[in-house]
């Protein structure tokens, strides 16, 4: 019997035999998985919109935007899960970094007809770290739209796909945010020394510096961060204690500031951390929130239901993670 007379007498009674799908690893009105691997490809990085347009460019393919936000959501939860394994020789000094940015949600309504009535937009935090050994240019990036409780864990576990472990210690550097600080904490102990970004605290002194010295407020800005950068932080804090506005003022800037070294005064050991080669500033967690996060959550005009965010986070944090190949490596027999 030939292949022509098994489809037809088959198709007849219902179920058709599809020798070339079977072989091609596709199924009807499917999509191969090189085709898949295509769409979230360009769907990673761009609008749904725009990724269909590049697609027709380059491959010919009409494919419609909702097919390539369906891949591409559906491969970012399934990348999401993937896990970096831990660097080894561990490394003796791990740096590493936590900090939030806001991304755009959107809550449809629960009931209605029309969800789009009634829905709600507000703004979430999304929650990205990175750690690396101490010399090493390749950081671990983890992220999440999680509790302030599940950040933490996040970033343990990024700081032990780097390497940490019980002999590690720890460097970290960032704002001078509460819930960070009490994070790193928690999550590294004695084994982490935590240092307050040097120009985060230089804002504070800027705005200072307007009130106490107005005519020339750089002079007196650059005399106080000589000073961190030596430890000496009392002196800083009486040049600020002598103009200290009173606590009804309509403004305080100086006696923010003063408050804010006051109760940060274990994290500004600037003269030993630029002694031992680490840096000072946090410009590297505020980068990858740019091409990590912002570069495709942060789109105009682009509002997100939450689940579909925490997929497309994990997408973008698995692509940072050098995941990519990894995901699209199965069987060449698969790859047609």
């Amino acid at each position: 019997m030939s292949v022509t007379e098994t489809h037809w007498r088959l198709g007849r009674r219902g179920a058709l035999l599809r020798p070339f799908c079977e072989r091609a690893g596709v199924r009807p009105r499917g999509r191969s998985r090189r085709l898949q691997r295509a769409l979230v490809d360009f769907g990673a990085e761009e609008s749904f919109t725009r990724a269909a347009a590049r697609v027709q460019e380059h491959y010919g393919l009409d494919v419609a935007a909702e097919v390539v936000r369906q891949h591409t959501l559906t491969h970012g939860a399934q990348l999401s899960a993937l896990r970096l394994p831990a660097r080894q020789p561990a490394p003796p000094t791990l740096v590493t970094q936590l900090d939030g940015s806001m991304i755009p949600i959107v809550v449809p309504a629960a009931t209605g007809a029309d969800r789009r009535r009634g829905k709600q937009l507000l703004w979430r935090e999304a929650r990205l770290c990175l750690a690396r050994p101490k010399d090493s240019a390749t950081p671990c990036y983890g992220a999440t739209l999680g509790s302030v409780t599940s950040s933490g864990a996040m970033w343990r576990d990024t700081a032990q796909a780097a390497g940490f472990d019980a002999v590690t210690q720890v460097h970290g550097v960032g704002d001078g945010a509460e819930w960070i600080l009490t994070q790193f904490q928690e999550q590294f102990g004695t084994q982490g020394k935590y240092l307050v970004d040097f120009y985060h605290v230089s804002e504070y002194l800027a705005a200072a510096a307007a009130v106490i010295q107005p005519r020339q407020p750089q002079r007196w800005l650059h005399r106080q961060q000589d000073r961190l950068l030596q430890n000496r932080v009392p002196a800083v804090l009486r040049s600020l204690a002598a103009h200290v506005e009173p606590a009804a003022a309509p403004a305080t800037p100086v006696r923010t500031a003063h408050r804010y070294l006051q109760q940060r005064r274990a994290h500004l050991d600037y003269a030993g951390t630029r002694a031992h080669g680490l840096n000072i500033g946090s410009g590297e967690i505020e980068s990858a929130h740019r091409h990590v996060v912002q570069q495709r959550l942060k789109l105009a005009g682009s509002w997100w239901k939450e689940p579909n965010a925490e997929a497309m986070l994990g997408l973008r944090v698995a692509r940072a993670n050098n995941l990519w190949q990894r995901y699209w490596h199965p069987a060449p027999s698969a790859l047609n």
